[in-house]
């Protein structure tokens, strides 16, 4: 069982790498099974499909965010300065991409969002309802923030909309130029997005 368990760790390592480094749609499982160190045969033992498995990438690879997601936005400290903390982890995480591949790797989601969306239901679909978590996260540390009266949006939930989406927008824009000092306004920017006070913005 434990080296059933580990074939199938290898191949969701490897694919999960690959899709990173060259998208969903050129890999085929051969060129997976082998950069998994595993006969072709064990593929099919875990996964009916090449989208089983990309499902199955997208759910692990949710999990490990989800967890770091809900630890520094549930975290200690005021509700902007754990969203500032989220940003910050955001952009660390692309930065030691970069140093281990070369390149900036940009988001799994998003980059499956632009590749795959329009080709597999199943996966939409799974993307759509991450997107969603994210928002719904975020959503909480903004309604948070408006009761301190720290921020004056509106419609608590579409700021936390365009929060995820001007998130996934600069790390795709870091990706596109492999240069991750595209996040560096990304804090500023969220800040006049949400409206906040002036001594929030200059104490954060």
């Amino acid at each position: 069982m434990g080296r059933t368990s580990d074939a199938k760790e290898k191949i969701l390592g490897a694919a999960r790498t690959l899709i990173e480094l060259r998208g969903y749609s050129a890999l085929g499982v051969a060129e997976i099974c082998k950069s998994a160190g595993v006969p072709k045969g064990s593929f099919y033992y875990f996964f009916d499909t090449k989208e089983a498995l990309a499902l199955a990438v997208i759910d692990e690879h949710w999990a490990d965010q989800e967890r770091t997601w809900k630890r520094i936005l549930g975290g200690e400290g005021e509700p902007l300065d754990r969203l500032r903390r989220l940003f910050e982890a955001t952009q660390a995480v692309q930065r030691a991409g970069q140093r281990d591949c070369g390149t900036v790797s940009g988001c799994l989601f998003g980059n499956l969002t632009l590749e795959m969306s329009n080709q597999t239901e199943a996966i939409r679909g799974r993307l759509q309802e991450i997107f969603e978590a994210q928002v719904e996260m975020i959503d909480a540390v903004i309604v948070e923030a408006l009761a301190r009266g720290d921020v004056t949006v509106a419609d608590t939930k579409e700021a936390a909309r365009s929060v995820v989406a001007q998130l996934e927008g600069h790390v795709l824009f870091a990706k596109l130029y492999n240069d991750t000092q595209r996040l560096g306004p990304l804090w500023a920017n969220c800040l006049v997005l949400l409206g906040a006070r002036a001594e929030m913005a200059g104490g954060l």
